[in-house]
């Protein structure tokens, strides 16, 4: 399969979903696969991240807004968030409801 050559693929989908995440907003690997067509792809929305260095990485997370990278690339992650206004709660995770990004097509009230 090869997702790389068709413009309308997966990866470029997803791609293009991650550059729109604004700054001090976050979305998660499960809700740019169900976006991008791919419901149950989150594993591949985090190979699109290892692929295409050019991407906003820092503004998706794991489900309940956590970060799950190890070492010096979580404690980066946290900062980038933090220089864009991402406030974290006690237990380390992002409030999904304050920072949550709804997508392009998202209007609040609709």
């Amino acid at each position: 399969m090869n997702s790389e050559s068709k413009p309308d693929s997966f990866t470029s989908r997803a791609a293009e979903l991650i550059r729109n995440i604004p700054k001090g907003r976050v979305a998660t690997y499960g809700q740019i696969a169900g976006m991008a067509g791919e419901p149950r792809g989150a594993r591949e929305v985090v190979r699109v991240l290892n692929t295409q260095k050019d991407l906003p990485w820092h503004r998706v997370l794991a489900a309940g807004g956590r970060i799950t990278l190890p070492g010096p690339g979580g404690v980066l992650q946290r900062k980038l968030l933090e220089a864009e206004g991402v406030r974290f709660d006690a237990e380390g995770s992002i409030p999904l409801a304050l920072h949550q990004w709804r997508g392009p097509a998202f209007t609040p009230g609709r």
